[in-house]
C-alpha cells in the first residue's frame, strides 16, 4: 500500500530532470488514488521539497512495490537519465536490496500494466538481491 512517504518519493523521482511530465503527474495521482488518497491531498505535493523517507517498518512485498512504483515511473516518460538511476537504485539500496536489484528491474519492468503472473515473477527475481540482516 502506498503511503504518503512513498508518494513524496515519487515526487522526488519526477522532479529531477527538472520536470514533472503528465504523464508522471498522472501515474503518482493514480498510485495515490488506488490507495485510499485524495487527489486534494496529492496535488500540494508537486509543489514542495520532499525529505526522503523511508519506513523502517517496510514488509518485502511493500518494498517491492517502492522499486517497482520507482522503476515505472522512471520508465514512464520513455526518458531515463543517470540521475534517476542513481536516485532509484540509493532508494533500492535503503530499502535492504543490493544495486543490482536495478538493473533486473529496468531490464523487466514495463511502464504499463504488467499481469500478476510477470508481477509475482518479478518479485521472486527481486527477492533473491534483498541483503540478508
Amino acid at each position: 500500500m502506498a503511503s504518503l512517504e512513498q508518494i513524496k518519493l515519487l515526487i522526488n523521482l519526477a522532479r529531477i530532470d527538472g520536470d514533472v511530465a503528465e504523464k508522471e503527474r498522472q501515474f503518482i495521482i493514480n498510485i495515490g488514488q488506488a490507495n485510499h488518497m485524495l487527489v486534494a491531498e496529492i496535488l500540494p505535493l508537486f509543489s514542495g521539497d520532499h525529505t526522503v523517507v523511508i519506513p523502517s517498518d517496510l514488509t518485502v512485498d511493500e518494498k517491492f512495490d517502492y522499486i517497482l512504483h520507482l522503476v515505472q515511473l522512471m520508465k514512464i516518460d520513455e526518458k531515463i537519465y543517470n540521475e534517476e538511476i542513481k536516485f532509484c537504485a540509493k532508494v533500492a539500496s535503503n530499502l535492504g536490496f543490493s544495486h543490482e536489484v536495478m538493473f533486473e528491474m529496468m531490464l523487466n519492468v514495463k511502464s504499463a500494466t504488467m499481469g500478476e503472473n510477470e508481477l509475482e515473477s518479478l518479485k521472486r527475481l527481486a527477492s533473491r538481491y534483498l541483503k540478508k540482516n
